[in-house]
């Protein structure tokens, strides 16, 4: 089993930076992909970034320019660097992780909430004035 406990989370005003955390534990060994998803009130999860062991990325479009995801893959944390906030980024955030996928359509796999095994309990993030 692996826990995943996001952090960070909170009230920025538009224009703002947040940075968000996750810490993972448990049988880390068997983690190759991490990532962050977001679901906003009345609609679907969705992709925000993704990250390897080795540090290939994947972002979402609307985030693109504007967040960073990283790793310390060390110590067992994602992060996610956002700034120029904009009231549309509004949801909370989930930090997930799958069991060392390692699929030939890599971009498909990450983008897809479902090849995740973990997940966290998520992450309040408001944009607002």
């Amino acid at each position: 089993q692996v826990q995943l406990v996001e952090s960070g989370g909170g009230l920025v005003q538009p224009g703002g930076s947040l940075r968000l955390s996750c810490a993972a534990s448990g049988n880390i060994f068997s983690i190759n992909t991490m990532g962050w998803y977001r679901q906003a009130p009345g609609k679907q999860r969705e992709l925000v970034a993704t990250i390897t062991s080795g540090g290939r990325t994947k972002y979402a479009d609307s985030v693109k320019g504007r967040f960073t995801v990283s790793r310390d893959t060390a110590k067992s944390t994602l992060f996610l660097d956002m700034n120029a906030l904009k009231s549309d980024d509004t949801g909370v955030y989930y930090c997930a992780a799958d069991r060392l996928g390692n699929p030939t359509r890599w971009e498909e796999y990450a983008g897809n909430p479902n090849s995740y095994n973990y997940w966290g309990q998520g992450t309040q993030v408001t944009v607002s004035t």
